[in-house]
Formats: C-alpha cells, structure tokens, sequence
C-alpha cells in the first residue's frame, strides 16, 4: 500500500519523561531519518516531565508542524500509558517504538519498511547496539533473516519493544501495554506481537537503533523494589502460560524468564537483603519454579542459577544463603568428587543439621559447565611478546587437576574475542591466565561503546562446558584510554551485580567526563 500524507509509512512513537539532554539527540535523530518527512509521523507524549523536555518537544513540534505532535498527561509512573495514548491516534501502516534517551541510525526506518514490505513481515527487528557500556544481547543480530519465530531464534532474548510493527497486527488483536506493570511493560506487549505475527524478519546489517545508558545510569527498572519485581515477573509468567499453547515456543519464552528475570532475582546482592526478602524472593521463585520449570529448561539456564534454584527448591531460602555468601565473598567454592559423583563444595553441603539433601548441590550431570566456573582474581594492563596492549587476566580454579581433566584448551572468550588460557601454577588450586587484545576488545564495541560478558569455556572428554567468570572481591586497574581514530575510548574490566566479570568500553566524551566531576563533587561533599 503506497503511504499518504493521512497515512504515513510509519508513525514513530516516543514516550518521554524527564530525558534531558538525552532527548535532543533522540529528535534530531527522528526527524533526520532518510526516509523522509512526507513518509512518516512522530508522536511524543510528555508523561509529565518537570526537566524541560517539554519544552524541547515544543519547539520540534513548533519547527516541524505536520511531523511532530506532542501529547501532554499527567506523569504515569512508567512508558506504557504513553506509548497506548499514542497508539490510539497512530495513523502509520508502521509502528516503531523509541526511548527518548535513545537515537537512530541515519537510515533505520527507510531501511525497516523496506524490508517489511519486500518480506511481507508483520514485526522487523533492526540491530540494536549498546551506548555508554549499555549491555544488549546480540544473537538475533548475527545475519539478516527473512523469517525467524520464538522457537528457532534468539528472539526470545530481544523482547524489547524497539521493533517495527504492522499497526494493522497490534489493531487486530487489540494489541496494548499493560498499565498496571510498574516495569516490564514491554515484553508482554512485544511477546504478544511476535507471537500473533504471520512473519518476523530480522535487519541486521545496518545498526538502526543505538540504546542508551544514561550517566547517572538510573532508571525504573534499577530502583524498583523487590516487591515490584515479584509481582511483575508473577504477571509475565501468568501472561506467557496464558497466551502460548504448550510446546517449544512456550518453552522458549519461560526459558527467557527464568534466565534472565529469575536469575537477576537470585545475584549475589540478595544475601544482603534482610529475612522476610529473601523469604519472599524464595518462596515466589519456588512457586513458580515448581510449576514451571522441567528439566529442559533448567538444563539450558547458566551453570550458577540452576545451582541456585536447585538449593533453593530442595531447602528453602536458608540453604541458599550460605551459596549466596560464598559466591560473593569467597568465590567457586571446591568441588567434591566420590566416584563419578560431583558436588558443588558449599558451607551448606552436608552441614549439620541438614540444610538440603545431597542432591541439591550435585552438579554430575553438568560438570563441564561446573569445572568452567573460574575466579578473575586479577587483572592487569601489560604488553604480549609481540608489543600488543593486552587486558591479562589471572584466573583461580577451585580444581587441582583441571589441566589433566580437560580436553584441549581452557578459552576465556567476551563474545566474540577470545584468546586460550595458559596454566601457570597448580597446586591446591589451578592458576590460569588469558590475554585479550585491547585493539580486539576496541574494534569490537567502537560503533557507539559496550559492555561484554566474560566466559570460560573446555571440554571434559566430549563434553562442552561454559560458564561466566566471576570477578569476587576483584580490584579493577585504572581504565585504558584508547584512541581509535578521531574518538577516545576507555576500557576497563569490571564487575556487574550478580558478581560476574565484564568489559566495559566506553566512548570518552566531554558529556561523560563533566558527569563524572559532577559525580565526584557529589561524593567529596
């Protein structure tokens, strides 16, 4: 269908709360778009901001009258009810989503209408890459894809709603945001799209949409309470069952939650929360667990939270806690080994009085991803034997034996870069270092900065094993400033708050350097 001027292409919708000085480059990006101002709308609603994002929205509406049309509310509590009110008077064939501190490439929406009107696609998802060290999975991303579904894809782990869809699908069915979800609010909305589509394709090589960690690196989802935690992931949990048949997509999508919503309910920071918490984290995660969980899918999680979830279902909150505490203060506890049998050697195995049966902290069935679980106990910057910048990682194994147990090398690998571990002392322990190259870690994250996981992984016999390497207790050196062209990057390892390590490479802009004075001015005073 050709657009028309009552018709656009696309209609572009921003919700926006107090996102200044993020929102000036978010609309200079949109009305920048290749595609053309006679081919598209944006709809702004301002959901109450007090920061002078209004006024910004006024002056692009008073700038770009016929392109940009601002919506005013009272603040709501979150982006659903805006990005609703803005749906009900949407008149694009196309709808596509954007954060207001987030922007667009030059030729995101020229590029994603094409290719949902060449594929006939209901949903298209273009490739979204990380700002200021904001992590994004990137596995949907690998290749452009005419047509991939929740069951075959990586699509369950990209449920943000920066997507573009076909109006037509979400009138349909009715498709909204629920407004009574303090956080999350896009995933059901997002599920229920892709799910109901006809066709989901995949644009992959152009980056369209770059997402944003603010400075001050706050947002919702980071202050909300447990309790809001709870009762959301309750709510995406109930929605998943409720609109998926039972089968592999189903599946696909509790695996997503249970990865990734359960999981960060169980990091290492719930130790430090008080007992009726940890009770309610507990029992909720149970509840559902029982109900939900089968073996499939608790055999694709990560080695540490189906250790975590096994503990906690066979023994409550208080056999967890002890496996919380030594993960964070002490590391990968040592492994015991009768027979054939593995366990995981945690203060709470064989304690007396009994916290949990043996059976909970039994890892036989996934020793290679048990022996993958490595300590960074240092990190260091310093050169190889060829002059190259390396980022040198000393890495602890609670195993003495691990040289003689694995089969070929022990690889430390931040997604796409890696490079082989080389044993360099055993004793009681085994102590491995792994060099990744600065200019590597650089080239990979240049386009806008980015924050890549660590993992360690081998071979035990014809077993693969994978794992993140934890970073407890670890002293990060100072950052390394790189130059790779006209920009300047800093590069650091770090550490997340379930305690794993991470590369954090970051663009040094004036905007960064005078928030982090500011930050500091803060902190002396």
């Amino acid at each position: 269908m050709a657009h028309t001027r009552d018709m656009p292409d696309v209609t572009v919708v921003a919700p926006v709360y107090n996102t200044m000085p993020y929102l000036r480059r978010c609309l200079a990006s949109l009305v920048g778009q290749s595609i053309g101002h006679d081919r598209m709308e944006i709809v702004a609603v301002d959901d109450g901001s007090t920061d002078g994002s209004g006024r910004e929205l006024d002056r692009y509406a008073a700038r770009y009258p016929g392109l940009v049309r601002v919506i005013r509310q009272p603040n709501s509590g979150g982006p659903a009810g805006p990005c609703n009110r803005a749906l009900d008077v949407a008149a694009g064939r196309y709808v596509y989503f954007v954060g207001a501190d987030d922007y667009l490439g030059g030729q995101a929406l020229e590029r994603l209408v094409a290719a949902a009107d060449r594929l006939d696609a209901d949903v298209v998802l273009g490739k979204v890459v990380g700002v200021n060290s904001r992590f994004v999975y990137q596995d949907v991303f690998a290749r452009n894809a005419d047509r991939i579904g929740l069951a075959d894809s990586a699509l369950p782990w990209s449920l943000m709603n920066v997507k573009l869809f076909r109006r037509d699908l979400l009138e349909q069915h009715a498709i909204r945001y629920p407004e009574d979800m303090p956080l999350g609010s896009d995933l059901p909305f997002t599920l229920e799209a892709c799910y109901r589509a006809r066709k989901i394709s995949v644009v992959a090589d152009y980056t369209c949409y770059h997402a944003v960690r603010r400075l001050n690196a706050r947002n919702i989802t980071q202050l909300s309470d447990v309790d809001a935690r709870l009762a959301c992931l309750r709510r995406l949990v109930q929605f998943t069952v409720g609109l998926i048949p039972e089968g592999p997509e189903r599946r696909a999508v509790l695996a997503r939650l249970f990865a990734l919503e359960v999981a960060v309910l169980l990091r290492d920071d719930l130790a430090l929360a008080d007992d009726d918490t940890r009770r309610r984290v507990g029992d909720t995660i149970r509840e559902l667990a029982d109900q939900h969980l089968d073996d499939a899918i608790a055999g694709g999680l990560d080695i540490e939270t189906w250790l975590r979830l096994r503990v906690l279902r066979a023994g409550r909150h208080a056999a967890l806690l002890p496996v919380l505490r030594h993960d964070a203060q002490a590391g990968v506890p040592a492994t015991v080994i009768e027979g054939d049998r593995w366990f995981a050697g945690y203060p709470g195995f064989r304690a007396s009085p009994p916290q949990a049966p043996d059976a909970a902290f039994e890892v036989t069935d996934r020793a290679a991803d048990w022996a993958a679980r490595l300590d960074a106990t240092d990190t260091a910057w310093r050169r190889d034997s060829s002059g190259a910048r390396v980022l040198s990682l000393t890495l602890r194994s609670p195993l003495p034996d691990l040289r003689q147990r694995v089969s070929g090398p022990v690889r430390v690998v931040a997604e796409d870069i890696g490079a082989d571990a080389v044993v360099v002392g055993a004793g009681e322990e085994t102590t491995l270092r792994a060099d990744l190259r600065l200019r590597d870690l650089v080239a990979a994250s240049a386009e806008s900065g980015q924050r890549r996981s660590i993992r360690a992984t081998m071979r035990l016999g014809d077993v693969f094993g994978s794992a993140q390497v934890r970073a407890t207790g670890l002293r990060s050196p100072r950052p390394a400033l790189v130059r790779r062209g006209v920009r300047c990057f800093a590069v650091a390892p770090t550490r997340d708050q379930s305690g794993q390590l991470m590369i954090s490479v970051v663009p040094v802009t004036p905007g960064r350097v005078v928030a982090q004075l500011v930050a500091l001015a803060r902190r002396r005073h």
